[in-house]
């Protein structure tokens, strides 16, 4: 609670989108922060894709500076696009000292999550919201 005697405001929820590509991790986060209200301070969302070297795959040091650089003491949403990505989230969080401590992995379509995800966080949405919003976009329809 902002203002109470003792207590310390957060900001929002961070978002990290984890993709094999740079190049999609970077759009995915361009089109989320689009379409969500923008903030100050540091970034709500960054991506944390490919390898240092620019390749394809997923890199435990490029996500954990993203989650760093997002983490406002509200939690961290790891958003994922393929296995090994998954895979790789998981072991940084077993680890349990390179992530910030609330940070989780979200089960969630990557585009559809990230989107609702950032907008859940950039309203102010805590961890819990910000988790439900994005899985909730399993069930969007197309058709």
């Amino acid at each position: 609670m902002e203002g109470a005697e003792g207590t310390e405001s957060t900001g929002p929820v961070g978002v990290v989108l984890v993709s094999h590509s740079a190049t999609v991790a970077a759009a995915v986060a361009e089109l989320a922060l689009g379409l969500a209200a923008g903030g100050d301070g540091p970034p709500l969302v960054l991506p944390a894709g490919g390898t240092p070297d620019g390749g394809l795959g997923t890199s435990s040091e490029l996500i954990t500076a993203a989650a760093k650089a997002v983490d406002r003491g509200a939690g961290v949403a790891l958003l994922v696009d393929l296995g090994s990505a998954v895979l790789t989230v998981k072991a940084l969080l077993a680890e349990g000292d390179e992530l910030p401590g609330d940070s989780r992995l979200v089960d969630a379509p990557f585009v559809e999550g990230a989107v609702a995800a950032v907008v859940t966080a950039s309203a102010g949405g805590d961890l819990d919201a910000v988790e439900a919003a994005a899985s909730e976009a399993y069930s969007y329809r197309k058709v």
